[in-house]
């Protein structure tokens, strides 16, 4: 008996979202590219500074508890960490030149 009501509505559902997929409006002309300086941009000025401020008050918070070592090896993380991204970050910008000077 529930299984059968279940199928009612997923039904009466599916009837609802075929019905607004017919009236939504055809899809435009897309661009075919995306704007990698803008989203590398976005990341650089918004994104990371926000995270290295969280990182930042979790170090104070744990010092202020007493637990120095412990900032200090959360610290040395992600200064290796923030190493890693710069240099999957230069390898995104120099990655092509660096394959085409190693196997050419």
């Amino acid at each position: 008996m529930i299984l059968t009501e279940f199928g009612q509505a997923l039904w009466q559902h599916a009837i609802y979202a075929a019905d607004a997929l017919a009236q939504a409006p055809a899809p435009s002309n897309a661009p075919k590219e995306i704007n990698t300086e803008g989203v590398l941009g976005l990341l650089a000025t918004k994104v990371v500074p926000i995270l290295l401020a969280v990182l930042g008050i979790i170090f104070i918070g744990r010092a202020s508890k007493g637990e120095v070592s412990r900032v200090l090896t959360s610290s040395a993380i992600a200064i290796i960490g923030l190493a890693f991204i710069a240099g999957a970050a230069s390898l995104l910008f120099f990655g092509e030149s660096l394959i085409n000077v190693l196997f050419k």
